[in-house]
């Protein structure tokens, strides 16, 4: 991540058309490619920005001023006018483990953990917080077949959570003892699981499983319900 504190201009053109007037701003171009212009106010939402895919050419105007133009896949365009900068730094982030889980993510864990054939028939708990190199899988088990699977577990599921998986995945199945009967797969588990996370979890071959909090927690019993 490159942060960039300058005075500066900024001019967007698009759909519609935004001006900031010279100001001094926090610049942020993210590894993603992405670029935010953020003030001293205004909480945590960028005053404008460019969503990747896109492109940054940094040039020089005719009176030798620097300028930044970002350039979207539909031709949109960011014009940056720096006059005065303060702070230019780069940092290497790595990979981002993603949120901690909160309590109730914690107890669904838990609970899952004792009930497994509620994600899937025949599956079999081997591990909670099974390590690897960039953090641990929620639930390693073993199915009906004996193949390893993986479980990433989540209050609501969306693709941050899908792509977190698929890098777990990735390198389990490099460890010839979980691949031995086969590859390691895995299972996407949440209360709610959007419709994007759902396609891109399929297109990857990973299972989707809705679960029922309350259910798992015992409150939601059917035998004690009036209708």
């Amino acid at each position: 991540m490159r942060l960039v504190v300058a005075r500066c201009q900024v001019d967007y053109a698009g759909r519609l058309t935004a001006h900031l007037p010279m100001a001094t701003r926090v610049l942020m171009i993210k590894a993603d490619g992405s670029v935010l212009v953020h003030s001293d106010g205004g909480s945590y939402k960028p005053l404008n920005w460019m969503s990747p895919p896109c492109t940054l050419r940094e040039g020089v105007t005719d009176d030798g001023q620097v300028e930044w133009t970002v350039t979207s896949k539909t031709e949109d365009t960011l014009r940056i006018l720096l006059e005065e900068v303060h702070h230019d730094s780069s940092h290497d982030l790595g990979v981002d483990p993603g949120l901690q889980k909160d309590g109730v993510e914690k107890h669904l864990q838990a609970l899952l953990a004792e009930h497994p054939t509620s994600l899937s028939p025949g599956l079999t708990l081997v591990r909670r917080e099974f390590p690897t190199a960039i953090g641990p899988v929620d639930l390693m088990c073993r199915d009906a077949d004996g193949l390893s699977v993986a479980v990433e577990i989540k209050r609501r599921g969306e693709i941050d959570g899908v792509e977190q998986l698929t890098r777990y995945l990735e390198l389990l199945n490099r460890e010839p003892l979980l691949t031995g009967k086969g590859p390691v797969r895995g299972i996407f588990a949440a209360q709610e699981i959007k419709p994007q996370a759902r396609v891109l979890a399929t297109d990857r071959g990973i299972a989707c499983a809705v679960v029922d909090y309350d259910a798992l927690r015992g409150i939601d019993d059917s035998e004690h319900r009036l209708f």
